[in-house]
């Protein structure tokens, strides 16, 4: 049976869109055909890729690890049709990119500058904020957004780009202070260093890789949202910090920060690239976005 590449490009779309009604209302086409398209990728493979109710969709096992493969496919087309976009002189325009205050800082940052020493000709307008932007209003071409929930659906282009674990880290010097940490109940003697406002609740959930829940009491001595400060905080010793794994990476090769209960998660999100539509979509803003789309997967993952 031939290989039909808008089976892959509309499987991810179902994906991205957490059904087939939204999904087709984005693509503007028929439901059904959308249903066709998946099915006929089932039959080509075997497997069943999504489970349906009449409510909504999941994706099964064999689902989730065919996406992974087929959104860099449909990403590589991407690319390759933006190259051919920008085969006729070098790429140039501008681009207005909205993301959080910690995005910037720890996951953009390199990827930027990269992206402006490749094409110096196009204006790069990084907007840094930690507040949801609605994009077509302020003018937002394309934005990086955290979320631990599926985004509400909406005209939006979405596109995954990673999971992000968030750990607990503090520095050796706060842990020889408090003494061994061996399970969540340990954390009500030790200082926490919180991201985000104070909401008036100290006791943070944490989650075993087994998938067990709780929520445990802690002292919140500081509450920023700025990811920087909170890291500082801890380094210098003031408590335990709960930040993506990511952010704390470079501080835990230095010996900076070392991990407690390697095995809970204070956090489990998804990265995701936001666009307000797929129609005429500027060539150096297609470019942008394939470049990280690229890039920032490494960077999470390390």
């Amino acid at each position: 049976m031939k290989i039909d590449l808008n089976d892959y490009f509309y499987f991810v779309h179902v994906v991205e869109k957490n059904g087939y009604t939204a999904a087709a209302k984005s693509l503007n086409m028929p439901k059904s055909r959308l249903s066709r398209h998946v099915a006929q990728l089932e039959e080509r493979l075997g497997v069943r890729l999504l489970q349906r109710t009449s409510r909504n969709i999941s994706v099964t096992h064999e689902g989730q690890t065919f996406y992974a493969h087929a959104r860099k496919l449909v990403d590589a087309m991407e690319m390759a049709e933006s190259a051919m976009d920008n085969s006729h002189g070098p790429l140039s325009g501008k681009v207005v990119i909205s993301c959080s205050v910690g995005t910037a800082q720890f996951a953009l940052l390199n990827i930027i500058t990269e992206f402006t020493k490749l094409y110096p000709k196009v204006l790069i307008e990084q907007r840094v904020t930690n507040a949801n932007v609605d994009l077509v209003a302020e003018g937002v071409d394309l934005a990086i957004r955290g979320h631990a929930n599926d985004l509400p659906d909406s005209s939006l282009i979405q596109r995954f780009i990673a999971n992000v674990e968030w750990g607990l880290f503090c520095s050796p010097d706060y842990l020889e202070q408090v003494g061994q940490i061996d399970s969540p109940y340990d954390l009500s003697r030790c200082k926490l260093l919180k991201m985000g406002q104070d909401n008036g609740i100290e006791s943070i959930p944490l989650q075993h890789i087994d998938g067990t829940r709780t929520r445990q009491h802690t002292n919140i001595i500081l509450c920023s949202e700025d990811m920087s400060t909170i890291l500082l905080g801890a380094v210098q010793g003031l408590g335990i910090v709960s930040l993506p794994t990511y952010v704390c990476r470079d501080a835990l090769q230095t010996g900076q920060l070392v991990r407690v209960l390697p095995e809970w998660l204070s956090l489990s999100a998804k990265l995701s690239l936001l666009m307000p539509s797929r129609a005429g979509v500027p060539p150096q803003t297609e470019a942008l976005s394939a470049f990280i789309r690229e890039r920032l997967p490494t960077v999470i993952a390390g």
